[in-house]
């Protein structure tokens, strides 16, 4: 009997069209069958969020996966899915978690030097919902297919 496909959810912003996290979908894809998700939590300035937190643009988010999703479903050799998350991070990887059953977690930053998310210790917080985390770190440069 031929067990179901593992549930990957890819969790990225800037990060989401590198070749470093389309490396890590491709060996991933290759390990055993998978199913791929990216969420792409709000970029929302931390003004807005507390001025309005239902207001805030979602147009980057959209662009971002635009961009990414065919990439990243070349890279995983099938389709892979989009999600919209709220601005907190972390919020935003329960909801998807909660929701959608995910078995593991792969999570794109930038380098260190530049990403909030490594500055807020994400990666860890993130173990701390008791699904397998496999951080890949970027510099901030050109997308993967530019």
């Amino acid at each position: 009997m031929e067990s179901s496909p593992v549930r990957v959810l890819v969790v990225a912003n800037r990060t989401a069209a590198t070749d470093s996290l389309l490396d890590a979908v491709r060996r991933r894809a290759a390990e055993s069958p998978a199913q791929f998700s990216l969420l792409v939590p709000i970029a929302g300035g931390s003004l807005q969020r507390l001025l309005d937190p239902d207001d805030i643009p979602d147009t980057e988010a959209a662009a971002v996966l635009a961009t990414a999703l065919p990439l990243l479903s070349d890279a995983a050799g099938g389709p892979v899915d989009g999600i919209i998350g709220v601005p907190e991070p972390l919020a935003a990887i329960q909801d998807a978690v909660n929701l959608g059953h995910y078995d593991e977690i792969i999570l794109s930053t930038l380098d260190h030097r530049l990403s909030r998310w490594l500055k807020l210790d994400l990666p860890s917080k993130v173990r701390g919902l008791g699904l397998p985390v496999t951080t890949v770190t970027a510099g901030e440069r050109a997308p993967a297919h530019a």
